[in-house]
């Protein structure tokens, strides 16, 4: 048995098709969707990050702004370009890249940002409409991951699903979108007892750990769909997942490859909230 490959790159492309005729529509009613991204320091990999972000911005007709700030940048300093960014009409979507440096506040940049432009999901508003089920944007990593489940044509409904990580940015948003599909979630975290027997449930085991190639083919369920969020670098520079690919392949019965598996689609999820933002003050 061999794993059927989910293709993140090529349902993110078919995701960001979908949006262009929005965005042209948007366009002509003088309504642009513009993304403002913020980048404090020179961390190698949320240049990257942001660099993608830009041409998927610029591939869909998206306006955007960067924002690269010194890494010495003063908290307040910082603060008054959220505030500026929350009052320019152009801008429909803010994006402080993280992580920031040590002595920058992560939590009360994230709050000064204006909830109607958190694209990112992050804000404690869009977090609790999250928990209770009310619209708003949720966070990109966990939307796109829900997408990707989407195409194997499985139905959530009744399934054990196993998260392992509980990051506010991926493993605790993550639950709670499985719960709206009626999953049976469980979460487990660094001090889970007998993790190896907790996974082997799944029916979707999701990775977001950030432990290079943590889950092997043992510990997976035959036929389960394997989500991969884990993006690790190896001391020989190869990029790696959270999941054991080779093993897992050979027992799943859906995987996500490392890379071109779920980096993509946060990209993909991002533009949607963005658009979806510009749409709802248009």
């Amino acid at each position: 048995m061999s794993a059927f490959i989910i293709d993140g790159k090529s349902i993110a492309k078919r995701i960001k098709e979908e949006l262009r005729p929005k965005v042209l529509g948007l366009a002509e009613q003088g309504k642009q969707p513009g993304l403002a991204v913020v980048i404090v320091g020179d961390n190698s990999a949320s240049r990257v990050y942001v660099n993608m972000k830009k041409k998927a911005c610029s591939e869909l007709g998206i306006y955007s702004e960067e924002h690269a700030l010194p890494a010495t940048i003063r908290q307040d300093q910082l603060l008054d370009l959220i505030r500026d960014l929350n009052r320019n009409p152009r801008i429909h979507g803010i994006l402080v890249q993280l992580p920031l440096p040590d002595h920058l506040d992560e939590q009360l940049v994230i709050e000064t940002i204006d909830p109607a432009k958190d694209v990112d999901g992050f804000h404690p508003m869009s977090v609790g409409k999250l928990m209770i089920g009310l619209p708003g944007f949720p966070p990109c990593t966990p939307a796109g991951v829900m997408e990707l489940i989407k195409t194997t044509g499985i139905s959530l409904s009744g399934k054990e699903c196993v998260v392992i990580g509980r990051s506010n940015i991926v493993g605790k948003p993550q639950a709670i979108l499985l719960l709206r599909e009626n999953g049976t979630v469980t979460i487990c975290h660094s001090k889970t007892e007998n993790l190896a027997e907790v996974c082997r449930r799944a029916d979707v085991l999701i990775a977001a750990v950030g432990r290079p190639e943590m889950i092997t083919g043992e510990m997976i369920k035959p036929g389960a769909i394997v989500i991969d969020v884990g993006m690790n670098r190896k001391p020989d520079g190869k990029l790696v997942g959270d999941v054991h690919f080779e093993s897992a392949c050979s027992v799943a019965g859906w995987i996500t490859p490392v890379p071109g598996g779920v980096g993509p689609m946060t990209i993909a999820m991002l533009m949607k909230n963005t658009v979806q933002s510009a749409n709802e003050r248009a």
